[in-house]
């Protein structure tokens, strides 16, 4: 195959979920309302946080900027395959699809460094409460989101400056509804090693310090918990966390599937499909699991629907 330069193409084709033009509609009418819940589902949490003073707490506070990073990394890739299967135009651009692979990777990244901070702050409030309010200040919390930010930001530039110094073959089709990094680097014609080198030390990396520090904090919350006498202050002290562990189980176990799909098969089809379960699947539960579970999101969502009916009904 022919190496070509990326200003002289004109981009890369995703090929998407299927190629049967009878299950387009059933396709795109699935993530159209997927789409919807999801956006839906986390601006109100959003709203419900930032409307309920009750809910002015470190631990709502994170779960927001969540909620945020859930929004974001979904207008990233799903509104391009709707669009794309709606005028059946499967190109994206050079520069639409590495800035694809940057969001996604910022934003995947926030996430999952958010998820370390909110287990952070569950460990200082069940193994320290006497000392939350100190620790937890506004200003920490505030730079914590920030720093995550910050480290997923370079992170993902640094892997995707790197693979813009590629030269890709004439061949150009990405068997995905999105740019994912790895599959965009597969059709490079340039010595691949450095980048799938720096994907798999940097990402371990990037994964495994978020991932432990949840692990850590756990452990300390179970060891605390364990040491409360009454049954009821356990429950009542492990409640808090059930929303957050949910969260937690469902990013990593669709994570460690999309890495184990790609490591023992190299079927696209099940590939995308692991993909989906990690890009789209966890990003419109999780405002369902924290209104399940959290009787303060409940509360705040029905003093929200409250005074917007009071508003349609009394202009």
């Amino acid at each position: 195959m022919k190496p070509i330069n990326q200003t002289t193409a004109s981009g890369f084709l995703l090929l998407g979920l299927t190629d049967g033009p009878g299950l387009q509609p059933l396709v795109f009418s699935l993530f159209l309302v997927i789409y919807l819940v999801t956006i839906l589902g986390n601006l109100l949490i959003i709203l419900a946080v930032s409307s309920d003073s009750h809910l002015h707490t470190p631990m709502y506070f994170f779960l927001s900027n969540l909620s945020f990073a859930d929004i974001c990394i979904s207008n990233t890739t799903i509104p391009k395959m709707l669009v794309n299967m709606q005028i059946q135009d499967r190109n994206i651009s050079y520069t639409g699809c590495f800035s694809q692979s940057c969001f996604v990777l910022i934003f995947g990244g926030l996430e999952n460094c958010l998820l370390a901070v909110m287990a952070y702050d569950r460990y200082v409030a069940i193994c320290h409460p006497l000392r939350y309010t100190v620790i937890m200040k506004p200003r920490l919390c505030i730079l914590q989101v920030l720093l995550s930010l910050l480290v997923t930001t370079v992170n993902a530039l640094l892997h995707t400056l790197m693979a813009l110094r590629l030269s890709f073959c004439t061949e150009l089709q990405i068997p995905h509804f999105f740019c994912e990094l790895t599959q965009v680097i597969k059709l490079t014609c340039s010595d691949t090693f450095i980048n799938t080198l720096l994907i798999y030390s940097v990402t371990s990396l990037f994964a495994g310090i978020p991932l432990s520090g949840i692990i850590f904090s756990y452990t300390q919350i179970i060891s605390s918990v364990l040491r409360i006498p009454s049954v009821g202050g356990r429950y009542k002290a492990f409640s808090t966390c059930g929303s957050h562990l949910s969260v937690v189980t469902l990013f990593y176990a669709t994570a460690f599937g999309v890495y184990m799909s790609s490591a023992v098969t190299d079927s696209s089809i099940k590939n995308v499909v692991a993909s989906v379960m990690y890009i789209v699947i966890p990003q419109m539960l999780n405002p369902f699991i924290y209104s399940l579970k959290s009787r303060e999101i409940q509360g705040a969502l029905r003093h929200l629907f409250s005074r917007i009916l009071f508003l349609r009904l009394c202009p």
